[in-house]
């Protein structure tokens, strides 16, 4: 049977638009598949996560990124674990560094990066990467279990502004002591409410504090060579700066600001001039302070020897969950590789004062003499590097980590309101926590 040429015409018409459909990725059967990250980002840094997110979007039409903030740290970690069990977790986690025991440790739950990129024939160099950073996150053998993303370490901001009102704009403040004597001049003259305080207080003040003055939090290399750890937050120079503190919050000379990140505010708001923190606080400092800030190392006690160590990394790493498509999987692996770009690292590094994760993004920033107007931005990296890590140094990996900070914060604060003595408080938080690492132990095995 012969058609007609106005029916001719119209099938060849339908069948060219058919075919432009299923090409322009119109028909569901081409459309981009989702990867879907979870993360714990805020203000400046949530909007880095969703910009990293477009540029990698735009940069291709097979995947599409999409992030999702799910709360804290802890929030986040939890909400991811929790949707594993369920078989609804995301392609990606971002988990704080001290959630890596947990994470190890979920069982079935991740997949390493170092096999993700491997089955998915992506290029992936572990030796192209920092390794005082990706050390971390890798097992014994250098293998990779996830992706350092907002890498960061201890730092010590300063108000300059005030800092000069006061007479002490060359002032040095590397020793504890000498912080000490610049926050009772500022707290009694320029700020009553507050010398000095501190962000992240167990972060801070006992995980950093440990390292920068090579002792012990654990046993069993802080946890990393074994489960069956055991606290060894009590010893005498852990008494003695807790009962610094103490002391000092008699009279607001030290201010504490609360366990998480209010200490932040008090400092961009000029209320607090001298705060120890993140190093991935400059993008919130910048965004707020109207004052000329700068950021130097933590300060340390000298009769220490050894001391000043190094720091150690903080922010938090990229998991991949269990459970994807090898197609969804290629599209994570592509992700990381797009992130890992020394463009995007060195943009990540300047822009939010985290950590550049390759040794490439870190030696571009050098070469484009980036450091001499923002000296501050290798603070962290030198105070990380500044010496080989040792035991006491390497990194922390204890089980329920975000219990034992509590515990550990718990008995601080107690010790502040002088309900109890420094020495009462900190063996409590030793007694406490070994119940939860044994726990935490139990159930791994």
């Amino acid at each position: 049977m012969t058609h007609s040429a106005p029916h001719y015409a119209k099938s060849c018409l339908t069948g060219a638009f058919l075919t432009v459909l299923l090409w322009t990725g119109l028909h569901p059967a081409m459309a981009a598949t989702e990867i879907h990250w979870w993360h714990a980002m805020t203000d400046a840094n949530k909007n880095a996560v969703e910009e990293i997110a477009r540029s990698f979007n735009a940069s291709q039409t097979e995947f599409v990124i999409v992030p999702t903030a799910k709360g804290s740290y802890p929030q986040t970690m939890n909400a991811g674990l929790a949707a594993f069990e369920k078989g609804d977790a995301p392609h990606i986690l971002q988990v704080v560094e001290v959630g890596t025991a947990t994470m190890m440790n979920a069982q079935g739950a991740i997949k390493p990066v170092h096999e993700l990129m491997r089955d998915a024939n992506q290029y992936f160099d572990p030796k192209s990467y920092l390794p005082a950073i990706t050390g971390y996150y890798s097992t014994a053998n250098g293998e990779m279990l996830s992706f350092p993303f907002n890498s960061s370490s201890a730092v010590m901001w300063l108000n300059e502004d005030v800092l000069a009102r006061a007479g002490l704009e060359k002032a040095p403040l590397e020793r504890w002591h000498q912080v000490f004597d610049a926050a009772r001049k500022l707290q009694a003259s320029f700020s009553p409410g507050c010398g000095f305080s501190t962000a992240w207080l167990t972060w801070i003040m006992v995980e950093q504090f440990s390292a920068w003055h090579n002792i012990p939090i654990a046993t069993k290399v802080n946890g990393i060579d074994g489960l069956d750890t055991v606290l060894q937050t009590n010893s005498p120079l852990h008494i003695k700066h807790i009962e610094q503190l103490v002391e000092l919050q008699k009279s607001r000379i030290f201010d504490y600001s609360g366990r998480n990140d209010e200490g932040e505010n008090r400092f961009v708001s000029g209320e607090c001039p001298i705060l120890m923190s993140s190093s991935g606080f400059y993008g919130k400092v910048k965004a707020l302070a109207k004052f000329k800030f700068r950021s130097t190392p933590m300060p340390y006690y000298p009769d220490v020897t050894g001391a000043p160590q190094n720091s150690l990394i903080g922010g938090a790493s990229l998991w991949v969950m269990r459970g994807k498509t090898p197609h969804e999987y290629k599209g994570v692996a592509r992700f990381f590789a797009f992130v890992s770009g020394t463009e995007r690292q060195a943009w990540l590094h300047q822009q939010l004062g985290y950590l550049p994760v390759t040794r490439a993004a870190y030696e571009t920033t050098k070469a484009s003499n980036f450091y001499r107007a923002n000296p501050f931005h290798e603070v962290p990296l030198l105070s990380l590097t500044q010496k080989p890590p040792t035991e006491n140094s390497r990194g922390v990996r204890l089980g329920d980590m975000v219990d034992l900070r509590n515990i550990w914060a718990e008995e601080i604060e107690a010790a502040l309101e002088r309900r109890k003595t420094a020495q009462a408080a900190m063996d409590e938080a030793v007694r406490r926590g070994n119940e939860v690492l044994r726990a935490f132990e139990r159930r791994a095995d």
